[in-house]
């Protein structure tokens, strides 16, 4: 009895050629199986890709319905923020524009307030020292003669810049609440149906004013106006 043995090199070489030749032809096999698969040719029956493809493109989009109530309380706390909630980002510079326009009318009236109010306590006073409305004047100018004009002067700038600096904290708020409103406003109307049919179609009608009268002349003749809108 004759008994063969494969040593150590020949399981290597049995090794690679199965890598390199054997299993290559069997994935081939294999592929061209997959492609060979039998097509429907009589109308009963659809493959699972295509019947997968048409499920999924008849699925419907899921339209983004924000909550009215949140969209306000966010834009309370934080300015801009039911902007952000309802995703109407092209509003957010308009708002942000508003809210520091108002803050530099808000800091620029503040100062000027501040400059005129401290300049009209100096020329109020009788200390010779204090002579910070010399800086609103011109290089050089001399008031005396003329206090009592100035005084007047200061008094109204000073008045003139604390109303406008009130203004634009009124203009803040109202920026403010401004947006808080649209923000619940137009996550209100986001579920609002808008047809583009707007038209108003007028047609005759037959008006039934008692039974009698139905009955005798089939109603009274007039006209009914529909709107769609």
């Amino acid at each position: 009895m004759i008994r063969a043995s494969i040593t150590y090199p020949s399981r290597v070489i049995v090794l690679l050629w199965y890598l390199c030749i054997a299993f290559p032809l069997k994935a081939q096999e294999l592929v061209e199986s997959d492609h060979t698969l039998p097509i429907d040719t009589t109308g009963l029956g659809l493959q699972v890709d295509s019947v997968m493809e048409k499920t999924v493109a008849r699925q419907p989009e899921v339209k983004f319905k924000p909550d009215p109530i949140r969209a306000m309380w966010l834009g309370l706390v934080f300015p801009g923020g039911g902007q952000i909630y309802n995703r109407k980002y092209w509003k957010l510079p308009i708002f942000y524009g508003g809210f520091l326009g108002c803050a530099y009318a808000l800091s620029w009236n503040n100062q000027m307030l501040r400059d005129y109010s401290q300049a009209y306590l100096d020329i109020m006073d009788s200390d010779p020292s204090t002579k910070s409305y010399e800086k609103m004047l011109p290089m050089g100018y001399s008031i005396e003669g003329k206090e009592s004009r100035f005084q007047d002067i200061f008094k109204r700038k000073k008045n003139y810049f604390r109303k406008y600096r009130d203004m634009s904290l009124f203009a803040f708020a109202g920026v403010y609440l401004l947006s808080v409103i649209d923000a619940y406003v137009d996550a209100e109307l986001s579920s609002f149906d808008i047809s583009r049919d707007l038209s108003l179609k007028l047609e005759p009608v037959y008006i039934e004013t008692d039974k009698m009268t139905a009955r005798r002349h089939g109603g009274t003749p007039g006209v009914q106006c529909s709107v769609n809108f």
